[in-house]
Parts: structure tokens; sequence; C-alpha cells
């Protein structure tokens, strides 16, 4: 017998659109709460004039409250949103995208947020606060977790939850990072992360690309060789997964290496490797950290990446994760992996 969702969607198709609006803009609100109605206008593509009948409709319902700060979730509106969430994902499909991506990719688990973070910056929001569901279910106490650095690591850590704390966390940059753009630097990652959730952080200040023998120079300091032993002994790693042209623009790569990436037809980035579309490496770059081989032995390895253009740089990676690997990623991504 068909569910009572299934028979709405063929009878009152308009009554699960009008919900799936609903939906994302308390979504968007419980992101950005206290947030203005022409923000949230601009944000989720509606106009005005829609957005001031379907918020008043929701205040009327007792589900958001509007100051002259702006608009945030009453205590029920918070409940309705948690209720819908998962009849959200079977009415949008969500699920069954989770389902075929997971298969197809091999790994241990694929979670998809609603939304397509190209369209909408505040999806990388709803992908950072899934990532930080998933690890406090993960981590057990006394862990050490290895951070690349990166855009969309910076918003899983503005979304990390102050009682992940209590698990007694240490974050590590997984690599060097000083030339990077230094709010986006794993350091500066690593630091918010602690101070969001009141735990310890180690800074990692080198290059995020040296020459062997500055390499060989480096490893032998001490106080980097002590790091590098946290970063190896690391029980969990969060990371990005770069398209491979804007990453290696963002590095300044020299024009040899930058004809390589190219003439290998590389699309993808992840830990200083550059991978073409069949997961094959074209270029490496020599860093200071996390080594592709290394997440072999880590138990918990978390890659984070959205948006309908990452797709093409998301699958060329995937074909070289270990199977341990849980990727958070967006509709927007997810639709086009498995169409592709």
């Amino acid at each position: 017998m068909k569910s009572i969702l299934d028979i709405q969607k063929r009878m009152v198709p308009d009554l699960v659109e009008i919900m799936q609006k609903r939906f994302q803009i308390l979504q968007y609100i419980k992101v950005m709460q206290p947030v203005g109605r022409r923000s949230l206008s601009t944000s989720l593509g509606l106009t005005e004039r829609v957005l001031r009948s379907e918020t008043e409709f929701l205040k009327e319902q007792d589900l958001i409250i509007v100051s002259s700060q702006g608009m945030s979730l009453t205590e029920e509106g918070n409940d309705i949103l948690d209720g819908l969430e998962s009849i959200m994902r079977d009415i949008t499909g969500i699920s069954k995208l989770e389902e075929q991506l997971q298969k197809k990719m091999g790994i241990r688990k694929v979670v998809v947020v609603p939304g397509d973070s190209d369209k909408s910056p505040w999806v990388k929001s709803e992908l950072g606060s899934a990532c930080a569901v998933c690890m406090r279910e993960a981590l057990k106490g006394n862990d050490t977790i290895a951070v690349t650095g990166g855009s969309t690591m910076a918003a899983v850590a503005e979304m990390l939850p102050k009682d992940l704390g209590e698990k007694n966390l240490l974050f590590v940059p997984a690599r060097g990072g000083v030339g990077e753009d230094v709010k986006n630097q794993a350091n500066n990652i690593c630091a918010n992360m602690a101070d969001k959730t009141g735990s310890k952080h180690r800074v990692f200040y080198v290059p995020d690309q040296v020459s062997s023998s500055i390499y060989e120079s480096f490893t032998k300091e001490p106080y980097v060789n002590e790091v590098l032993g946290l970063i190896k002994s690391a029980g969990m790693v969060l990371h990005g997964i770069g398209d491979a042209i804007t990453m290696a623009e963002r590095r300044k790569t020299e024009k040899a290496d930058m004809e390589k990436i190219m003439e290998g037809k590389g699309v993808a980035e992840a830990f200083g490797y550059y991978f073409d579309e069949a997961g094959e490496i074209v270029h490496k770059v020599q860093t200071i950290g996390l080594q592709l081989a290394d997440l072999q032995s880590i138990e918990h390895v978390y890659a984070v990446a959205g948006g309908s253009s990452k797709a093409k740089a998301i699958s060329a990676y995937m074909k070289q994760a270990p199977a341990s690997t849980v990727l958070f990623t967006d509709e927007g991504a997810a639709r086009n992996l498995v169409q592709g």
C-alpha cells in the first residue's frame, strides 16, 4: 500500500512543494538566526512578497519569532524542523541518493544535505552541522583530530557545538599551510575548532610546499617532529576536496607544475595530491604532514565538499579514498555524482 506521502505527492503536489519551501525557510533561519527578511529573500531566491506571506504564516503558527534583530526559531519551530528532516529526505529522494553513492564509491557512508552550496552559501553551514553530528557519535574521548585548510573546513569549525569539548579533544593541522589565506589556513581553523569546543590545539608553522632539502631539514626539528607524530597518530581526519586548477592557482604553483597538472587533465586536489578523472595522481606537492598512504590506518576519515561544480573533483578523489571515508556533500553535488 502506498504511503500517505506518496499519495499526497500524486493527489496534492502543491502541498509537497509548499512544505519543501517552508522547510527550507525554517532551515535557513535556524542556521543564520537572527536573520532579516531581505537577507533571507536573497539567499533563498524568493521575492520579498512571497517571503513575507510565508514568514507571516510561520509566525502565526508560533514557529518563528520576529524582533528588531531579525527572525529566529521558537522552541516549537526547532521541534517541527527536526521532525521534518527525515520526512523531507524521503520526499526529495536524498536518502536514496546516499545509498546509491555509498555503493558506487565503496566507502563507509555518504551524508547528503539539501541544497547546493554553489547557489546558496549557507548550505556549507548545513554540511558543517552534519559533520558535527557524526563527530559527536564517533569520538570516544581523548581523541586527536587532524584538520586540513579551506573554506569548507572553516564552515565546519563554525558549526561545532561547545559540548564536543567534553570529550577532551586535540585539534592539529594535517599539514603545513603558511602562505595560504590566513582565515582558511589549517592552523587558524584548528584554533577556531578548539575555541568553539573548549578543546586544545597545536600549531604547525611550516610551508605548504617545500623542496626535498628543506623537507629533510624541517623534519629534523624537534617541535616539527613532535607535531608530525600527533598528526600521524590522529584517530580522525577532517578534510576538504578542491578543484585542481583552483588549488594550484591558490598555491601560486610554478609554471612547469601547472602545465603538468593541466596536461594530465587534473580535476581534483586533496592533501597536496592532484588527480585526473580516473583518480590517477598526475602531480604531488612535497608537503610536510599527512600523506595519502597515512589515511589507510586512520579509523575515521571525514571528507567534506559540496556544490554542483565540485562533483567531478569529488568523484576523482573518491577513487583513491580509503574505505573508512565518510563523505559529507550537498544535493547539488550528489545529483551530479549519481548521473556521472
